[in-house]
């Protein structure tokens, strides 16, 4: 049963579980400085507005499905409570069909800040555990200066990172995120990442 329901009573962000492994801590700073701007003035109507998407799980428990960066920045910045939108409940699935379904969904994304497919049980339990993986940093970015077009593609952001860190050395996106960006957005041009999601293609001159 599909269901898109906000819950009422706000949830522990604390409690909230992730569905993947990384986010990229630049993309968690930069929501946490528009959470700042936001706070004083119209933080209530800016957390009214940003639901968490999660699916009630084994237990009860809460999985987020997006928003993973958001989380974390509240979380980062105190936000002890948050409203979700239930869009599914699998509360009656058992824990090991939970993961394989969620998987078969495209609902979970287990894949380390190496790009390396890990067990479901090294997903973290908390969204404070979460890992940096600074080439989804470099995909999102990539993506705002239009290396390409947003998509529907469930993680689409971390199949671009996956491609960009085979092509770019990551004490380059470390140590020089501007250059980074330049030689990613060269690489987004490229007719080899014509298989990526969101690819605006070439540029060609008339």
């Amino acid at each position: 049963m599909t269901i898109r329901e906000p819950i009422v009573n706000p949830v522990a962000i604390a409690d909230l579980r992730p569905t993947q492994m990384t986010v990229g801590l630049r993309e968690v700073e930069a929501k946490r400085k528009l959470w700042r701007e936001e706070a004083e003035a119209k933080g209530g109507e800016f957390l009214g507005k940003h639901m968490i998407p999660v699916l009630l799980g084994p237990k009860n428990r809460y999985y987020v499905t997006d928003h993973h960066h958001l989380t974390r920045a509240l979380l980062d910045e105190g936000v002890k409570d948050i409203l979700v939108n239930v869009i599914a409940d699998l509360s009656a699935v058992h824990k090991d069909s939970f993961w394989i379904l969620l998987d078969n969904k495209a609902w979970c994304h287990p894949y380390d800040h190496d790009g390396n497919r890990r067990e479901f049980n090294d997903i973290p339990r908390k969204i404070a555990d979460l890992k940096d993986d600074p080439f989804r940093s470099l995909a999102g970015e990539l993506r705002r200066a239009g290396g390409y077009a947003k998509d529907a593609t469930p993680f689409s952001e971390f199949i671009w990172a996956d491609y960009l860190r085979r092509h770019i050395d990551v004490k380059t996106v470390e140590k020089d995120f501007e250059s980074a960006l330049e030689k990613a957005l060269k690489l987004s041009k490229k007719e080899t990442a014509n298989y990526l999601p969101g690819w605006s293609g070439p540029v060609r001159s008339d």
